[in-house]
C-alpha cells in the first residue's frame, strides 16, 4: 500500500480496547488528522479492503469529521459489503429537539438519535458506546512505521499490545490456579 509522499513520518497506529478485544489499525501521518485527514480516509479503503481478504474477515472502515459527516464502509472478502454514511446538514430533528432550548429530554432525545447513525450503530455490533469508539484513536497502542521492515522487536510490542496479560490467582484458558 503507497501513501501519498515519501512514507517518512508515516505509521500504522494500531489501538485497542482490550475490554471488548476490539482492535483499530489506522494510518497515521501528517495528512490523516483533521477535516483533511477526514477526507482522506474517506477515499483510502485499500488497508480495510485487502485485510477483509486475507483474514477472510469482516472489517469496517469508517469516517468521522465533527463538522461534517461520518461514514462507515463495511468489507468482505476484499469487496464492499455494506456501509452508510450521515451528513449532519441532512439529518432532520425530531419534534422534541425543534425548540432548541436544550434540557435533559432534548438532549437524551439527540442522543438516541447518534446511537442510530453508522458510528453508533458500529460501536452497537462492537459492544462498545459511541464515545468508547470515538476514543479509540486515543487508547493505549503502538505506532509501527511504514517505511522500515517489521522487526522482532516491533512484532514483540505488538504481541505486547494484543495479548490480554492473565488475571492474577488465573491460570490458563480463565481456570483457577490451584497452590499446592
Amino acid at each position: 500500500m503507497v501513501l501519498p509522499g515519501d512514507g517518512a513520518g508515516c505509521g500504522l497506529l494500531v489501538t485497542v480496547n482490550r475490554r471488548r478485544k476490539v482492535v483499530r489499525l489506522a494510518y497515521d501521518a501528517p495528512h490523516t488528522y483533521g477535516r483533511r485527514g477526514a477526507q482522506w480516509y474517506g477515499a483510502h479503503h485499500a488497508l480495510a479492503r485487502t485485510l477483509s481478504r486475507v483474514a477472510s474477515a469482516t472489517v469496517h472502515a469508517y469516517v468521522f469529521d465533527p463538522d461534517e459527516r461520518e461514514e462507515v464502509i463495511s468489507w468482505g472478502n476484499g469487496r464492499r459489503v455494506g456501509g452508510e454514511c450521515v451528513v449532519y446538514d441532512d439529518v432532520e430533528l425530531p419534534e422534541e429537539m425543534g425548540d432548541g432550548e436544550g434540557g435533559e429530554a432534548e438532549e437524551r432525545a439527540f442522543e438516541r438519535l447518534r446511537a442510530r447513525w453508522p458510528l453508533g450503530h458500529l460501536a452497537y455490533v462492537y459492544g462498545l458506546t459511541r464515545e468508547e469508539l470515538l476514543r479509540l484513536p486515543r487508547a493505549e497502542g503502538l505506532l509501527l512505521p511504514l517505511e522500515v521492515p517489521a522487526t522482532s522487536t516491533l512484532s514483540e510490542a505488538l504481541a505486547g499490545l494484543l495479548v490480554v496479560p492473565p488475571v492474577r490467582g488465573l491460570g490458563p484458558a480463565g481456570s483457577a490456579a490451584s497452590s499446592s
